[in-house]
């Protein structure tokens, strides 16, 4: 289908390791889709390694864990950046943890700010999970100050370890109670969206169905089943969401067709 004239098509997925990744066939669905932006998370790969596995794409920026092996988000386009910054400017506590980067560019819709975030996934009652609520307070400050900039629109998007609602978490019942399924947690995302004016332009789309849902676990029949999470989100600042034109979760066919325990969550948007 050919594109529309000044559109942007911004995909986001966890690559449960981006070597792992492309061994599984990610470079077709690349080929197919032709994103403009792709934001990654879980990379799990030193720089020249992530380079080598994104040959369509010149400009990349990449944080990697202090953890080798762990975490590690990019953002890659084919347009140059105009700033990168790595971590929280008022919590350094997270600088080489591999989980937050953005990138300043200017794309067929403007000037935006691309932000490629990894939430922890947390567990009741250990340290894990106080280092996610810290970063979700760190995310708070920073989701005000990008819906405050003058001229620039903002888009963050990844794995956020949190079904939002009901609709995000097949088995939402039996969730209660844990890690990614928290009131506290999904306050979080109450306040970006109520109260600073975020949008998840994927809900928006889809309306008040269960799903589309993202990830699947690899064990049992949970992708034959549909028992999946919708943890992997676009968020975007009231301006942006204005130019979306289409939204779609790329599930892979089969099980054996995929290539990460998630899949892309990718958005058109128009100028």
């Amino acid at each position: 289908m050919p594109r529309a004239k000044k559109s942007l098509v911004v995909a986001t997925v966890n690559v449960n390791g981006v070597r792992a990744a492309v061994r599984r066939g990610m470079q077709p669905w690349i080929d197919e889709r032709q994103p403009d932006v792709l934001l990654l998370q879980e990379v799990r790969a030193p720089d020249e390694e992530l380079r080598k596995a994104l040959p369509d794409y010149p400009f990349i920026a990449h944080t990697e864990a202090a953890a080798k092996g762990r975490a590690g988000v990019a953002i890659a386009a084919k347009t140059d950046f105009s700033a990168v910054r790595t971590g929280f400017a008022h919590d350094a506590h997270f600088e080489t943890s591999g989980r937050w980067i953005e990138a300043d560019v200017e794309t067929a819709v403007g000037p935006l700010t691309l932000v490629s975030a990894y939430v922890h996934s947390g567990e009741v009652g250990t340290p894990q999970q106080e280092d996610k609520y810290r970063f979700l307070d760190a995310m708070d400050t920073r989701f005000a100050e990008l819906a405050a900039a003058d001229g620039r629109e903002a888009l963050v998007a990844g794995d956020l370890n949190i079904g939002h609602t009901e609709n995000d978490i097949k088995n939402h019942k039996g969730n209660r109670g844990k890690a990614g399924f928290l009131e506290d947690e999904r306050a979080h995302f109450d306040h970006w969206f109520d109260e600073l004016g975020w949008v998840d332009v994927q809900r928006r789309a889809a309306g008040d169905v269960p799903g589309p849902y993202a990830w699947w676990s690899w064990r049992g029949q949970a992708f034959d089943n549909d028992s999946g999470w919708r943890i992997d989100y676009q968020l975007t600042t009231p301006g942006l969401a204005a130019k979306v034109a289409d939204v779609r979760t790329d599930r892979a066919p089969t099980y054996a067709e995929r290539w990460s325990d998630h899949a892309p969550v990718v958005v058109t948007y128009r100028g």
